[in-house]
């Protein structure tokens, strides 16, 4: 039996696990797109926290693209592993042709979500990081390079299910690690899922705007 119905059901579970978050004036929860949407938006919604997206772009080693030499974010943030490059001999024009072409991709992917709502500000804040869960973990671990670069006072990592030797290493990056599923024998993440079919952009779209209209009604009420 999967241990997960769906993303949804996936961002309900995290939210039980992150309840001393509820209703903190300085959290927010920022989901990676697009499958960490539906989980950031649970887990939002549930602790009644504000929910944005931080649009990252790992720039990946050629040939060994799983492997983050640096991270580019929407926010303007950029952010270089140098070691890596310097193991994996990276030249310079390879480099610019990387950051250049997720550029480009990280561009399409602010004009599709954002809808003309301003970046968030997250200096001091802490900030529960979601997705609907790890394999490499080298995205998250992009994500988290470039958030640092904000000085937050706290950065939580929040998925479902990760394997051993993945959490073991983010424990060592982030300042909290919450994965209520972290597996010996992992296999792929929508193995955990009964239901793991793409989120698509109007999902995305969908998710964020019902989001901004719930955090409007709370300053209302």
């Amino acid at each position: 039996m999967p241990l997960l119905q769906d993303r949804r059901d996936a961002g309900r579970v995290l939210a039980g696990h992150l309840s001393e978050y509820a209703g903190a004036a300085d959290a927010i929860v920022l989901a990676l797109p697009r499958g960490g949407v539906p989980v950031g938006y649970e887990i939002a919604h549930a602790l009644r926290l504000p929910l944005d997206v931080y649009i990252v772009r790992k720039l990946g080693v050629p040939g060994h693209e799983e492997l983050a030499m640096g991270a580019l974010a929407s926010d303007g943030s950029f952010v270089l592993d140098d070691a890596t490059l310097e193991w994996a001999n990276v030249a310079r024009s390879t480099l610019e042709a990387v950051v250049a072409r997720e550029s480009h991709e990280l561009q399409r992917r602010i004009s599709a979500y954002r809808d003309h709502r301003p970046e968030p500000v997250l200096e001091q804040k802490t900030i529960i990081v979601a997705d609907d869960g790890l394999a490499t973990g080298s995205s998250m671990y992009a994500a988290l390079m470039a958030l640092r670069n904000h000085h937050p006072r706290e950065l939580v990592v929040a998925v479902p299910v990760a394997p051993a030797d993945t959490a073991a290493w983010l424990r060592t990056v982030a300042d909290r690690f919450v994965c209520p599923y972290v597996l010996d024998h992992f296999g792929a993440v929508g193995s955990h899922y009964g239901d793991f079919s793409e989120t698509s952009d109007d999902e995305v779209r969908d998710l964020l705007a019902r989001a901004y209209q719930e955090r409007q009604s709370w300053s209302i009420a």
